[in-house]
């Protein structure tokens, strides 16, 4: 900011009778310019989930909008979409109160910790534990029967789950959340 910018901020910060009757239209524009960003910031702002189309791309072309498919483990696999967002009440801003916001990422999270399920894995493992709290209900109760598969499925889904192939049954993300 140059020297005048910074006198023009002052003069329409102030609340004075003179300044304001004289330059205010100029004032508006000059703070919506520059003071722009603070109807953007994520703690001034309620956004919606991201759109599920459950899987319906044409939907989505026709929109513009939403996700096809959640998750991804790689950020090149991840889709993104636009969301709706809305200014809280109280805050002061220029423009739209509510507009959509590019960028979010398609991914849901559901209470599933890599760190957790690792250490269920480890050492109640053999017990099913492990595939229990991931929601994989039927192969847990397989393994329970037969004691993590006599120790090779137990250190089978030790190597799936840290190489990333054991996830969660529901498609959605770890928590990152430890």
């Amino acid at each position: 900011m140059t020297l005048i910018d910074w006198f023009v901020l002052s003069v329409c910060m102030t609340k004075m009778d003179f300044y304001v009757n004289h330059v205010s239209s100029y004032c508006k524009n000059y703070y919506c310019f520059f003071f722009f960003f603070i109807c953007r910031p994520e703690s001034f702002l309620e956004c919606d989930p991201p759109l599920d189309l459950k899987g319906n791309k044409t939907e989505q072309e026709v929109k513009g909008y939403g996700c096809s498919k959640f998750g991804g483990w790689r950020f090149e696999d991840v889709e993104h979409t636009a969301v709706t967002c809305r200014v809280l009440e109280g805050i002061e801003c220029c423009g739209s109160r509510s507009f959509l916001r590019h960028g979010k990422p398609c991914v849901k999270y559901s209470g599933h910790h890599f760190t957790t399920t690792l250490i269920y894995s480890l050492l109640l493992g053999f017990l099913g534990l492990d595939r229990f709290c991931l929601g994989l209900t039927g192969t847990a109760v397989g393994k329970l029967l037969t004691l993590g598969g006599f120790g090779v499925w137990w250190v089978v889904d030790i190597v799936l789950l840290v190489t990333g192939s054991l996830t969660p049954e529901d498609g959605s993300n770890w928590n990152t959340n430890v």
